[in-house]
């Protein structure tokens, strides 16, 4: 899906982000609820590649790609680590996201819901119903089915 991205001059240019994503007509909206990455280990980086893909895999069930987030909220319990490990945080979206920079806040909590966790990862997407997948499409009726633009 292709958004528009909304970058006004008067901000500046963003690095690694957008000001604003707006979608097309005709999409369904997927909050993907917060994703940590504690399967990825303990390092900061390594836990935000973790929850990525943890992202990724909810939008891909829903039939979207990476490219169909528009907004990612990451919460992180150490500021100082995450800038301390830009490199390799941006490695490890680079990794999952590619080029793709939605619409981002970074904020920082002094603790998460699971001890174990230094970052979590929640995303806003909008999925075209033509992307649905077929199973995902049979969950709707047989007349949601018909409807759709394949």
């Amino acid at each position: 899906m292709k958004y528009e991205i909304v970058n006004p001059d008067a901000l500046g240019r963003p690095r690694g982000w957008s000001n604003g994503m707006l979608a097309p007509e005709g999409g369904r909206v997927l909050f993907v609820a917060g994703q940590i990455g504690v399967e990825g280990g303990t390092a900061l980086a390594a836990q935000f590649q973790a929850a990525l893909a943890n992202v990724a895999a909810v939008v891909e069930e829903a039939g979207g790609t990476v490219a169909d987030v528009g907004r990612l909220t990451i919460y992180v319990t150490d500021m100082e680590a995450y800038r301390g490990s830009l490199p390799e945080v941006g490695a490890a979206y680079r990794a999952v996201f590619g080029k793709h920079f939605p619409a981002m806040a970074l904020v920082a909590v002094t603790e998460l819901v699971d001890p174990r966790a230094v970052v979590e990862v929640e995303a806003t997407a909008v999925i075209l119903r033509r992307a649905l997948p077929a199973r995902r499409l049979a969950a709707l009726g047989a007349r949601a089915a018909l409807s759709t633009d394949r």
